[in-house]
């Protein structure tokens, strides 16, 4: 038998007895498409040459790889399901600080 729990606040999560919510988070770079602009008349295929040359050298001006897509599972009671949808970036869990008006 497999046993699952919140993972927010631990409760046990009995098959039958409590409803079991799962919230699955992929987290990836996002990939903004190239502006359109004038097309200058210069031999792209030297440029290209010079990138695949930092590429395989891996000196500092060579483009670093995106990273892999994450992807994060969690298990949620009820209770938990309602305070994630109610605030699912928790930014009131995160204290506010008021300064003085000096």
């Amino acid at each position: 038998m497999v046993h699952y729990s919140c993972d927010r606040c631990s409760k046990s999560l009995l098959s039958g007895e409590d409803s079991r919510y799962v919230v699955r988070i992929e987290v990836y770079a996002a990939h903004e498409p190239a502006e359109l602009g004038e097309v200058a008349d210069s031999d792209h295929l030297d440029e290209l040459s010079e990138y695949l040359d930092e590429i395989e050298t891996g000196e500092p001006g060579a483009v670093p790889a995106p990273a892999a897509p994450q992807i994060l599972k969690f298990d949620l009671c009820a209770a938990c399901r309602k305070k994630f949808l109610k605030d699912p970036l928790s930014r009131e869990a995160v204290p506010k600080l008021k300064f003085s008006k000096n």
